[in-house]
């Protein structure tokens, strides 16, 4: 739509949903062109729709907003992998047309912490939570988009609501285990290479995915020195990555805009890392429970 008409009653009515309609695209998609492209969509086929039968315009643009945000989000299972670009991922990650400062913006007052836990839903977890959640839709409105019964719809967003808090009382096991994991990251981003040593077991052993590998092949390194000297070279990276709770245990997400594109699950035995299994295969990332880690001891 290029230009507004104020005084066409249908014009002034979209206008007045655009801004809502917007916000909830983006904490649903997570980009904010493509919650552009889904307002505007809804706004065409707002056009070709006999709207004297609709009681309600503003629930029933959450409807269709929210199918065509559905739509997006099932589509992407089907993606398969997504190459890591070596280069700046925050920049990397943007689609064309978009503006990196407005998607900044829109990314902090989300909370990028949230946006990589979103990201990590199901399709129809992230639409229920939400929704309803974020944007007070009931249940029974929600469930036809998902066609699922309304208490299965309430049932996908509690689901998403307990991977989004996070475990409330981390084991002593689970806070040593941050306390590594924190140690790596900052002596990687410091460039520590004998710190990084003597924080891996002598045999630790890393294993990356062919998603996380420039050469697209999966590879296996063992021992601290050839460990230690492979993550110094992934330093690029550290600025982003961001510390979560990996299937209930501390490990490290590279989301550039809350987009998850890479984790680190690590193993740990006593004070020392004893494995890093780097994952950025998509499938392998759906599959990771991702939760936040705020409130936990240090």
């Amino acid at each position: 739509m290029t230009s507004v008409d104020a005084s066409d009653p249908l014009i002034a009515q979209f206008e007045a949903e655009r801004g809502r309609l917007r916000a909830m695209a983006y904490r649903m998609l997570g980009s904010l062109s493509e919650a552009d492209d889904a307002v505007q969509d809804a706004w065409v086929r707002l056009n070709t729709t006999d709207t004297k039968a609709v009681e309600n315009l503003g629930a029933w643009l959450t409807t269709v907003v929210a199918r065509i945000c559905l739509n997006v989000l099932r589509a992407r299972e089907t993606h398969g992998e997504i190459p890591l670009d070596d280069s700046i991922p925050e920049l990397a990650d943007l689609r064309p047309g978009s503006d990196p400062e407005e998607e900044a913006v829109m990314a902090d007052a989300v909370g990028l912490a949230l946006l990589v836990v979103l990201d990590s839903l199901q399709p129809a977890e992230r639409l229920a939570f939400v929704l309803h959640d974020m944007f007070d839709v009931p249940f029974d409105r929600i469930a036809p988009i998902l066609g699922k019964k309304a208490e299965a719809t309430r049932q996908l967003a509690s689901r998403a609501r307990r991977r989004i808090r996070g475990s409330a009382l981390p084991s002593p096991d689970a806070v040593r285990q941050r306390r590594a994991v924190e140690a790596y990251l900052s002596a990687v981003r410091s460039g520590d290479f004998e710190a990084l040593v003597s924080l891996l077991a002598p045999d630790v052993v890393l294993t990356a995915d062919a998603a996380a590998t420039p050469a697209h092949l999966a590879v296996m390194l063992r021992g601290s020195e050839e460990v230690a000297r492979a993550a110094a070279a992934s330093a690029i990276r550290a600025p982003f990555a961001r510390l979560a709770l990996l299937d209930g245990a501390p490990g490290l997400v590279v989301a550039p805009r809350g987009h998850l594109r890479l984790a680190l699950v690590f193993t740990v035995d006593g004070e020392r890392i004893a494995s890093v299994d780097v994952v950025a295969d998509l499938g392998r990332l759906r599959r990771l429970e991702v939760s936040l880690v705020d409130g936990w001891p240090t």
